[in-house]
């Protein structure tokens, strides 16, 4: 069963981290932009910089989903003189996919038709973002960035990363899934409203805590029969700097451990 309404029953069923909205100027678009953050300092200023050039808030309300910085990078001020719409802050427990799990609850609860996400550290080129719209608009569900497609770029990317992602990762959800992915562990994509409100997907579980929100989706989306693409877009790591919250081989296991237990539909709903 697909929906584009909320039953006040399932609503009441989701399981999203407690949440403090700092910011809220209004829904102006059907479409948002959400950009998860913690503690990016100048790369997340640098970000709005550019999609504030490329005149992304007159085309989707732009939400920034904070997992509590302290660096003093999201001043208020500072936000909506770059076009910034809204900023959620994380307060209960969990990493990324909690992060995700609040900005996506509060998009839906909201009324947006698409949301699209975009990493908060400057890696991604924002130019990208209305080609996602787009796609969101001919009926595509689930839109996945890919830097290794013809014509996109992938710049300084960590030799052992581009190794995982094109031989590991990838190949392992491509084959789970019944869909030819190249480029699975970046966060840049674009989701139907539709499709994150169906029952058989159902994102808003406490089992997504930390990464394993992005693998799932890769995962069930195609499996389910949802509309998905790739699009090329540039992807690219800063000289002599690794901005990432996956580090060391503790990292590295958990992301595989999370892979492998999408792939063998783990995280499925019961």
């Amino acid at each position: 069963m697909n929906q584009m309404n909320i039953s006040q029953a399932g609503r009441d069923a989701w399981q999203v981290p407690a949440m403090d909205v700092a910011l809220w100027e209004g829904k102006r678009h059907k479409h948002c932009v959400v950009i998860p953050v913690i503690n990016e300092g100048e790369r997340i200023k640098n970000l709005l910089k550019r999609m504030q050039a490329l005149r992304i808030s007159a085309m989707a309300d732009v939400i920034i989903v904070d997992g509590g910085s302290k660096d003093g990078s999201l001043e208020l001020g500072a936000l909506k003189l770059a076009g910034v719409t809204g900023l959620v802050v994380k307060k209960g427990p969990g990493k990324l996919s909690a992060q995700l799990r609040c900005a996506y609850a509060f998009a839906l609860d909201h009324g947006y038709e698409g949301i699209v996400t975009i990493d908060g550290n400057d890696k991604d080129d924002p130019e990208a973002i209305p080609r996602f719209i787009e796609a969101l608009e001919q009926g595509i569900d689930f839109v996945q960035a890919s830097r290794f497609l013809p014509g996109g770029v992938a710049v300084n990317t960590p030799k052992s990363r581009d190794f995982a992602i094109k031989y590991i990762h990838a190949p392992c959800l491509s084959i789970a899934s019944g869909f030819k992915w190249t480029d699975t562990t970046q966060g840049f994509r674009a989701y139907s409203r539709k499709m994150l409100l169906d029952p058989r997907v159902a994102p808003f579980r406490d089992v997504f805590s930390s990464y394993e929100l992005l693998a799932y989706l890769s995962y069930r989306a195609p499996k389910l029969g949802y509309v998905c693409k790739e699009l090329p877009t540039t992807r690219q790591y800063p000289v002599g700097e690794v901005p990432t919250k996956i580090s060391g081989i503790r990292g590295n296991l958990l992301v595989l451990t999370v892979l492998f237990k999408a792939c063998l539909g783990q995280f499925n709903p019961g």
